[in-house]
């Protein structure tokens, strides 16, 4: 969907309704809700905005603020990591800048969150999602899953194993970007999971028979050029790849019940008290934003009852790990573990 086909359609969405669906349509249902059936946001407030899949996060909120003409919404920029602590710091100078945070990563929720400084979502919003991504302090938007992208005319499915620990004794030439955050949050995954040991040792395993990489894209892109045999990547840079060049020859494949398999999510906090808030996570949750955020980021939708981008395997058949994403934010002994292997 075109940028300026989006702006138009959540903006005027319901616009040609008889009668407005109104406010309590949306609190009796679970799953997707559209827009119409959400109130008007009025009023100020400041989002502190994780940078994000190209612009795209941006074209929501542009969206939004065209639906909602009286919402004076102040948005300050910056990486996740670097927002998350400047909250923290915030919050123990007595200061309240934010209304809102929405990050691209669970770490950066998860510093938030441990210092008490988000606020309790109703529990009509959390059960939109799927149930596994329902949590009372924070919310949840669009997910991610680790994946084995891999060369298909160098490897066959069979010679992949279905643990993330068994590629580090295989005979597979590995691409990865250690210094990448979203591998960084599946080493802390690891590491949590297997054990700060285990985690060393397949950090030394892995860099003996592997090549580097700046980002996950690039990753990807040297398995389809036949760089390497298989690598380590979020879903949607194969996704994205094989949307511009379907016949590439790369395919996806996923471990199982491990840090491999890992499903992380971008996620909003709300940090102010009051209706404004929680009713702009509504729209983030809506079917609109939702479905846009699918087929042109490749993300996850978690709400219940909107549809995941094609050419990923259904989430019902994966097996990620059990584990609370927030934990990710323990990233120090992560780096510090790596810097000691030397990967980075």
């Amino acid at each position: 969907m075109q940028r300026r086909t989006f702006l138009q359609g959540l903006a005027a969405a319901g616009a040609l309704s008889g009668l407005p669906l109104g406010f309590a349509n949306a609190m009796t249902q679970t799953g997707s809700v559209s827009v119409e059936s959400l109130p008007k946001l009025e009023g100020d407030l400041t989002l502190y905005l994780g940078r994000g899949e190209g612009g795209l996060y941006e074209n929501v909120l542009k969206a939004i603020e065209k639906r909602n003409p009286k919402l004076n919404l102040k948005v300050r920029r910056g990486g996740s990591a670097a927002l998350a602590n400047t909250i923290v710091a915030e919050t123990k100078a007595g200061v309240k800048r934010a209304d809102l945070f929405w990050a691209v990563d669970t770490g950066s929720i998860g510093v938030v969150t441990d210092i008490g400084a988000a606020k309790p979502l109703p529990n009509d919003l959390t059960a939109q999602l799927r149930e596994d991504f329902q949590y009372p302090s924070w919310s949840p938007v669009t997910g991610r899953v680790r994946t084995l992208p891999y060369n298909t005319e160098r490897v066959k499915p069979e010679q992949i194993p279905e643990s993330v620990m068994a590629l580090a004794d295989s005979d597979l030439k590995i691409g990865w970007a250690p210094a990448y955050s979203s591998f960084q949050s599946f080493v802390t995954a690891m590491r949590i999971l297997e054990g700060d040991k285990a985690t060393k040792s397949w950090l030394k395993g892995i860099n003996k028979h592997s090549k580097k990489y700046a980002g996950e894209l690039g990753v990807v892109m040297g398995v389809e050029r036949g760089e390497v045999d298989i690598g380590f990547a979020n879903h949607y840079y194969t996704l994205r790849l094989k949307s511009g060049k379907p016949d590439a020859n790369v395919a996806l494949a996923y471990t199982k019940g491990d840090a491999g398999c890992l499903v992380n999510a971008s996620g909003i906090v709300a940090l102010s008290e009051g209706d404004l808030p929680v009713n702009f996570i509504r729209y983030l949750l809506s079917q609109e934003v939702q479905s846009y955020l699918a087929r042109e980021a490749y993300e996850i939708p978690l709400v219940q009852g909107v549809d995941q981008p094609q050419g990923l395997a259904s989430l019902s058949t994966l097996s990620p790990p059990e584990m609370d994403l927030r934990k990710l934010a323990d990233l120090r002994p992560t780096l510090n573990l790596m810097r000691e292997v030397g990967v980075l």
